[in-house]
Parts: structure tokens; C-alpha cells; sequence
């Protein structure tokens, strides 16, 4: 009897949203951790008297750590497990974050925020691959989205900290780095109870753990619904990856997403994170600036940009409810879509009320894709490459958020407000064409019934359950 049949007909509850909550606060610090930059921009900028180009890298540092560390931490998920790269990435950031707190200058306060990017990197990397492996097909796309909602209620922390906290103390801009920080202590304890993958323990052969955990977490499961487990569908199709004794090399790995099965949905899965994400964190990295260049008071830009975060949550959550109606491909395509829109009428705003309407309906629909994406992405690669592919994809599209904020703030003088938006508007609108024409379709689809082509040119070791 197959050990993932048994997984996946087990019905969403408590065990589940448990994972969930763990999960999303990763998330939400991860997301904390990313928006707090913007507010931090203004204050080291003032306190080390940096210029435009010093400025942009330190609104380039995350990401560039991020970008390292999701390669880093896809390639380890795959050889070492996803629970050890979860823990191991939490401590990086938070150790980091401190030192970045702590920071006497520009340099050593760079290095920091690209190191404590590294453990951002391979946090967000690893968590929506870790859980997918639990979810059943016909829940995953919504499970996925809404965690990756989470990442919202970080952006709306960032957002009041930087209102309440930056610019009420001389060192404001320190203390904000502490509180998204210190919180970590706490989850990384609580995620050290947390189970590996069976998936992942499925892959590397170890059979009798992967069967702990699943019987585990039935026993929950039909505890916390006080009902008996739904039957075992039978299935005459091949439901379990392939078992193996030794974890591919890095080399292999790469190769893997470039057969001739996957590659075209790898080459789709690379360009949407690289457009999703050169417009979102072009536009969140410089919102507060960018309103400060309209008229508006620093004050007033930290106040509004709270509106604009808080949109992200509705966004996130829609996004996740129709992923498993639209699918995951079309409900990425339409939140492009919006979002293309709400970029052009931000181009063409002038009244203060329309910026910031514009730029809200803006965050929802860059923030909806995201659900969408961080949904479709574990899906479009095997067990054996999931994590290696969702840390690939996750780094091409860092490429993008390194070069949003140099770009946009070399180009903003030369292209202005309206400038800057059309041109997000035509990048959203390539990444809709490349989602709809060439993306592979996973809606209700079980992981290995998606993947079952792209598995099989690794020679696979017999199992039975």
C-alpha cells in the first residue's frame, strides 16, 4: 500500500495549520526582514551621509544574500533534508540581523544585511517545498498561497515599526532591526519539533522513518477531526517517488531541471520569479522615496505606506483561494494582469489620493502572483530536485530584485514617477505572455503524477509498502 496515498487523502486539520503557523511566522520575519530596508534607507543615510549609488546597494544587500542563500539552501534541502536548512537558516538571520543592528559604519553595516540575506534566502527557499510534501493535490494550491501570505504580515510589521519606532528614537533605525530579530529565538525552538519530509525521506531510501512520520501524523490527523481516516484510494498508477541511496550531486541536480522534460517549465518558472520580483521589490524598496519626491513628508510616506502593505493581505489570500479553482498557471496570469494595470494608472497619477490608491491596488496584485507563484513552483520539479528547483528559480528571480533598486534609482531621475511604472507595466504584461502560453498546467494533480516524466531518467530503486 502506498505510504503517499495514505498522506494525501488525509484531510486538512490541526497538524496541518500547525505547519502552517510554524511555517508562516518564518515567512513573516523573512517579510520583515526585506521591508524594513525601505524604512532603514532614509535614517543610515542621513547617519552616514551615503550617496545615491551607496544607498542603492544597501537596498541591493538583502537580496543579494538572498540570492546566495536560496541557492545554498535548495541544494542542501535536496542532500541534508528541509528540517536541518530551516533551523540553520533561522540562526543565520537572527545573528546577522544583530550585528547589522550593532553596525559602527556603512561597511561592516552592508556586509551584515547581505549575510543576514543569506538566512532570508534560505528560509523563504525551503519552507514552500517542506510543506507542499505534507498537503493533499486538491488543497495545495490555497495551503501554499496562504502561507505564502504570511509574508504581508511581515510587510505591515515593517511598516509600523519604521511609522512608530525609526523615527522616534536617535537610533531608531538600530532597535528596529533587534525587533524583527529577537522573535526568532522562540520559532526556532518551536521548529525543532517539527518532522522531516516524507518525501524527502522517501527519496533517500529511509522508508521506515518516512512511515513514522505519516502514521503520526494519521494518529493527529483522526484526533483533531474525532473522525476515522478516509479510505486508501486504490490506484493501479505508480503513486511513490523513487527511493535512492545516495542524494544526486550538485551537478546532476542542475542538469536534472534541463532535461528535455523539464526543461521549458524550468526556463517559464525562472522568468516569472524574475518579473514578479524585479517589479515588486523595485517598487517596495523605493515606495517611501518615491513618495518623499511626490511632496510628501517622511512622516507621511511611513504612514501611507502602511495602506499600501496592508494590501498585500487580501491580495495574498485571494490569490491562494482561486489557485485551486483557476489553477496555479491562469491565477498568476491575472494578478499579472492587475497588477500591469494598477502600474500604468500609477504612472499616470498625479493627485496624492491616486498614488496611493494606485500604488495599494498595485501591492495586491504583485503580492496575489506572489501566492501563485510560491504555489506553482514546488509543484514543477520532482522530489529528488525540489528544494535545488525552488532555490534556482527563487535566485533568478533575486537577480531581479538586486538590480530593481539600482535601476530604478538611476532611471527615476532620468524617467520620473511616470517612467518608472511604465516600465513596470510592460515587464508584468512579457511575464503574463510567458505564464499563459508556455506554463504547464498542476491543478488537483498529486506531485508525482506531475512530475512523473520529468523522474524518470534517474534510475530508481525498487520499494514496496
Amino acid at each position: 500500500m502506498s505510504l503517499l496515498q495514505r498522506l494525501d487523502r488525509l484531510p486538512l486539520s490541526a497538524p496541518h495549520y500547525f505547519l502552517l503557523f510554524i511555517g508562516g511566522l518564518g515567512y513573516t520575519f523573512d517579510g520583515m526582514d526585506i521591508a524594513i530596508i525601505a524604512f532603514l534607507m532614509p535614517a543610515v543615510h542621513a547617519v552616514w551621509g551615503l550617496s545615491s549609488a551607496e544607498l542603492g546597494l544597501v537596498g541591493s544587500a538583502t537580496p543579494i544574500g538572498v540570492l546566495f542563500g536560496a541557492l545554498m539552501a535548495g541544494y542542501l534541502g535536496d542532500r541534508i533534508g528541509r528540517k536541518s536548512v530551516m533551523c540553520w537558516a533561522l540562526a543565520i538571520y537572527c545573528v546577522m540581523t544583530i550585528f547589522a543592528a550593532i553596525a559602527p559604519n556603512y561597511p561592516s553595516f552592508l556586509i551584515a544585511r547581505v549575510l543576514a540575506g543569506v538566512g532570508v534566502g534560505a528560509e523563504s527557499v525551503i519552507i514552500a517545498p517542506y510543506l507542499s510534501e505534507f498537503i493533499p493535490p486538491k488543497k495545495r494550491g490555497w495551503f501554499i498561497g496562504a502561507l505564502a501570505g504570511f509574508f504581508s504580515f511581515g510587510f505591515v510589521g515593517a511598516a509600523l515599526i519604521g511609522r512608530f519606532i525609526v523615527p522616534s528614537f536617535d537610533e531608531g533605525w538600530r532597535w528596529a532591526q533587534v525587533m524583527t530579530a529577537l522573535p526568532i529565538l522562540m520559532l526556532l525552538w518551536w521548529r525543532r519539533s517539527l518532522p522531516e519530509s516524507p518525501r524527502f525521506l522517501l527519496n533517500r531510501g529511509r522508508v521506515k522513518e518516512a512511515e513514522q512520520v505519516i502514521a503520526t501524523l494519521e494518529k493527529k490527523v483522526e484526533r483533531s477531526t474525532g473522525r476515522p481516516l478516509p479510505a486508501i484510494p486504490f490506484s493501479t498508477a505508480a503513486a511513490e517517488v523513487e527511493t535512492r541511496s545516495a542524494p544526486l550531486g550538485f551537478l546532476q541536480s542542475v542538469g536534472m531541471m534541463f532535461t528535455a522534460s523539464m526543461r521549458k517549465q524550468t526556463i517559464v518558472i525562472w522568468l516569472i520569479w524574475f518579473v514578479v520580483t524585479f517589479c515588486y521589490y523595485g517598487f517596495f524598496a523605493w515606495i517611501p522615496s518615491l513618495l518623499i519626491a511626490k511632496g510628501f513628508t517622511i512622516t507621511k510616506s511611513f504612514e501611507f505606506s502602511i495602506i499600501i502593505y496592508i494590501a498585500q493581505i487580501p491580495g495574498y489570500f485571494s490569490a491562494a483561494l482561486l489557485s485551486d479553482r483557476l489553477d496555479r498557471k491562469h491565477t498568476i496570469a491575472l494578478y499579472l494582469i492587475g497588477g500591469a494595470i494598477s502600474a500604468w494608472f500609477l504612472s499616470q497619477s498625479g493627485s496624492h489620493v491616486s498614488i496611493i490608491t494606485s500604488a495599494a491596488v498595485l501591492s495586491f496584485f504583485l503580492n496575489g502572483a506572489y501566492a501563485g507563484l510560491y504555489a506553482y513552483t514546488p509543484e514543477s520539479f520532482p522530489t529528488a530536485i525540489r528544494a535545488t528547483g525552488c532555490g534556482f528559480a527563487s535566485a533568478f528571480g533575486r537577480i531581479g530584485s538586486i538590480m530593481a533598486p539600482t535601476i530604478i534609482g538611476v532611471f527615476s531621475a532620468s524617467l520620473g514617477f511616470a517612467g518608472v511604472f511604465t516600465m513596470t507595466t510592460t515587464i508584468l504584461l512579457t511575464g503574463v505572455l510567458i505564464v499563459v502560453i508556455f506554463g504547464a498546467t498542476t491543478k488537483g494533480k498529486s506531485l508525482e503524477k506531475i512530475n512523473a516524466v520529468s523522474e524518470s531518467p534517474i534510475e530508481p530503486q525498487t520499494s514496496t509498502h
